[in-house]
């Protein structure tokens, strides 16, 4: 009765029936001191393998030398036991082996190594990576309502906190001219309530921001929600509408609706604009930016 060497049921090859098979045996070996040795020779009357020895020997690294008709002298250290012939290592060999797949091939494609370990849940992995990404970014704002002035603002979006739909923002914006007071400054978490990979999701907002212009000033809590759109994931193409309330419930509230679109131009930078109107009980408020986003 023949040794169980992994599914007796597969065929073998016609090339491996007529190719000289080159059968294991234990020597010693003059280039080693390891008694244990497997020495692989093209002599068909070789040594057979002891009962002890079948239960140790794994032939499937010499399959791919059988399939070619190899019959050259060589050396097989450490061979693994039965026991190591359950393990991923040895099951991915096996799957590449049925593919007629080289070692090399599977060994540079993470993807295949996981398919081949076993069938993923795809609906799940598309639900679950998020359709957007954390970017720096850095844009040129016009300031219609204050005399058409003109800023910079400079930014980071969305840092994740850990595999939750949690995200940390901040921005700061200025004007060039310093005589010019339009700034604003703040933080905010963003808990995406859908899962990250859908097109559409909704955010509740909390942070801190300050706003300061040439009648008003106010900072404290912000509050509010952010509708985003995911046409295209990844990065590829996205739309948010904002709006939030600074010290909300004061004399002080001011109100922020702000609408951002994002195209991308590389694998890491993308083009956006962000349209920004400031509602105090003083007066109105806009800002239009033009920039760049650098996506991590």
């Amino acid at each position: 009765m023949a040794p169980a060497w992994g599914n007796s049921a597969r065929p073998v090859p016609p090339e491996v029936q007529s190719a000289p098979i080159a059968l294991p045996h234990f020597s010693p070996n003059p280039a080693n001191s390891n008694p244990a040795t497997i020495v692989l020779t093209s002599d068909p009357y070789s040594k057979s393998l002891s009962q002890e020895e079948r239960a140790t020997f794994n032939p499937a690294p010499l399959l791919p030398q059988w399939k070619k008709g190899l019959g050259d002298e060589g050396s097989l250290d450490n061979m693994p036991a039965a026991k190591d012939l359950t393990t991923p290592s040895f099951a991915l060999a096996d799957a590449a082996i049925d593919l007629e797949l080289s070692p090399e091939v599977v060994k540079g494609s993470p993807v295949l190594q996981r398919w081949l370990e076993g069938v993923p849940n795809v609906l799940s992995d598309i639900a679950n990576t998020p359709g957007f990404r954390t970017r720096v970014r850095l844009s040129y704002d016009r300031f219609p309502s204050t005399n058409q002035a003109a800023g910079w603002n400079v930014g980071i979006e969305d840092i994740f906190v850990g595999r939750t739909g949690l995200t940390v923002s901040g921005d700061y914006q200025t004007a060039f001219d310093s005589t010019v007071q339009r700034d604003a400054w703040g933080a905010e978490l963003r808990y995406y309530l859908r899962p990250l990979g859908s097109y559409v999701n909704l955010a509740p907002v909390v942070g801190y921001r300050r706003l300061s212009t040439s009648l008003y000033s106010t900072e404290g809590v912000n509050l509010g929600l952010r509708l985003l759109l995911v046409p295209s994931r990844g990065g590829g193409a996205d739309i948010a509408l904002t709006q939030t309330w600074v010290a909300p419930g004061t004399d002080r509230e001011v109100g922020l609706t702000t609408l951002a679109a994002g195209y991308a131009l590389t694998y890491n930078l993308r083009l956006f604009t962000e349209i920004q109107q400031q509602n105090a009980r003083q007066r109105q408020d806009s800002r239009l930016g033009l920039g760049l986003e650098w996506m991590l």
